[in-house]
């Protein structure tokens, strides 16, 4: 109970606060913006805020519009507008071939142009092919069980042979094995495990086993590996905005198998839907300091000092007990263990 009460004040308290919190202007903003092809929200937010991820404010968005946002193209024009003498953010309109007039225009391919909160090409693979393995989460998956001449591995033009592959209505899946523990830096408990990507294949024939042709091979495929749908990859269309209640993660993992990372890093986290985390949310990652003092005896001294806020990520996908996130913004490297609450 007491957990519970104080965890309320605190969503109170940092509520208030933002409430109250006036937004920050860069220095010198530009009055409008005119959207270009690779721009980002993200990219665009940072061209009037000082703080991006309050993007929903200065475009006064309820919650709807934050999830589902009234979308951006190339040739949109962003205007500040300062009439009634706090900053707001809205469309006017578009930009229409070389000529520079503000014209209406259509949008025969409006998919494809959408403009996305972060960089596409960097979180695309993470988006699409299979990233962990949840407690249970081998249950019901498709698995390799035979290879065409009992080879002990295939590759490319191979054919395979798949228990778990009900019908003939997914063409195309994904083939991984199970990688490296994620554990809870606190509790050491493993969270999941990531998974290793193999490669592509797609279904020949259906059947139990149903027969499947490895159609690019990252790594040697066999018996035992498992196999997911490959479902496309969604644009990321949700807007920067921080969490309504208060986060308290850690980073698990830097993807890679790397021991540090920085900016354009995808980490993982060792909170996820469980702690209320969703796609779009912006944490800002710390790192608690020690410094240490050696005596002449050669005793060592260990002093807290004041933990340093480094850098800024957008979570981009997200599991029941844990979540990826993209390193947008930081100053010095990232380190597993470091902590990620509200910005």
């Amino acid at each position: 109970m007491v957990r519970i009460i104080s965890a309320l004040i605190l969503a109170v308290t940092a509520a208030c606060a933002s409430a109250a919190e006036p937004l920050e202007l860069v220095d010198n903003p530009p009055d409008r913006h005119i959207v270009v092809k690779g721009d980002t929200l993200w990219d665009i937010s940072g061209k009037f805020l000082k703080k991006p991820w309050r993007w929903p404010e200065i475009w006064r968005m309820n919650r709807d519009q934050i999830k589902n946002p009234h979308l951006i193209y190339p040739g949109d024009v962003i205007v500040l507008d300062m009439s009634d003498g706090t900053p707001r953010l809205r469309k006017a309109r578009s930009v229409s071939g070389g000529s520079g007039k503000v014209q209406p225009q259509v949008y025969s391919e409006a998919i494809q142009q959408v403009i996305p909160s972060i960089p596409p090409n960097i979180i695309e693979p993470f988006i699409s092919k299979p990233l962990i393995i949840e407690p249970g989460g081998h249950d019901g998956e498709a698995v390799i069980v035979a290879t065409a001449e009992d080879r002990i591995m295939v590759g490319n033009g191979d054919e395979a042979f798949v228990s778990g592959i009900p019908d003939a209505s997914v063409e195309k899946w994904h083939v991984f094995r199970a990688g490296k523990a994620l554990k809870d830096p606190d509790t050491g408990a493993v969270i999941a495990h990531e998974a290793f990507f193999l490669g592509h294949a797609r279904l020949v024939k259906p059947g139990e086993p149903a027969t499947v042709r490895i159609v690019q091979a990252k790594q040697e495929i066999g018996r035992g590996d498992r196999l997911i749908a490959a479902p496309p990859p969604e644009i990321i269309s949700y807007v920067p905005h921080r969490p309504d209640q208060p986060v308290a993660a850690k980073v698990v993992s830097i993807y890679g198998g790397v021991n540090e990372g920085g900016t354009n890093s995808v980490v993982a986290l060792n909170q996820g839907r469980n702690a209320g985390l969703e796609v779009g949310h912006v944490l800002a990652l710390f790192r608690n300091r020690i410094s240490i003092a050696v005596d002449t005896d050669g005793r060592r001294t260990f002093t807290p000092i004041p933990e340093e806020r480094y850098a800024l990520a957008f979570v981009f996908r997200v599991f029941d007990g844990i979540a990826y996130a993209l390193v947008v913004e930081a100053s010095k490297s990232v380190i597993v263990g470091d902590s990620a609450r509200n910005p």
